[in-house]
């Protein structure tokens, strides 16, 4: 009897594992349609889609009235925030689903011996100019001792 009810168990959280995947794809479809643009110094606009590629940039017909490390920056700045709304607008189309992703439970409570097994965590990459000091502030995967770690696919730097 007992293997009965693990069955049943088993096929409702197959059941709702199969609805999130449904559910994750059509967010993907939506996800995909995400453009977000803004404005810097009323001068240069800068579009991004939903993979935070630059698809549009304006200028308007005053523009002659910044210098070119005006420009520079008012284009780098436009297309950050851009994406920060591309951002912001993808974590609130995901937020249900993140909730509903908390419901169930977790791999290592349904198989034995999967401790060590967790999805690592994204890291977020510098906005800081290339070659900029900031750019070198990335942790490095070296244990406490100062060495090299053996990494592996559970390892929480991958």
């Amino acid at each position: 009897m007992a293997n009965e009810h693990a069955k049943a168990q088993m096929a409702d959280i197959l059941e709702t594992v199969q609805e999130q995947m449904r559910a994750i794809a059509q967010v993907q479809q939506d996800r995909a349609k995400i453009v977000a643009s803004a404005t810097v110094r009323k001068r240069v606009t800068v579009t991004v889609n939903a993979d935070y590629k630059v698809i549009e940039t304006k200028f308007t017909p005053d523009i002659d009235d910044l210098t070119y490390t005006e420009i520079a920056k008012a284009v780098t700045d436009a297309a950050q925030q851009a994406a920060a709304e591309v951002a912001r607008r993808t974590q609130e189309m995901m937020a249900p689903l993140q909730r509903e992703r908390t419901r169930l439970p977790k791999i290592t409570e349904l198989v034995d011996d999967m401790d060590g097994f967790a999805i690592p965590e994204p890291v977020e990459a510098s906005l800081a100019p290339p070659n900029d000091p900031e750019r070198e502030l990335l942790p490095d995967p070296v244990d406490e001792t100062g060495g090299d770690r053996q990494r592996t696919a559970t390892d929480s730097s991958w």
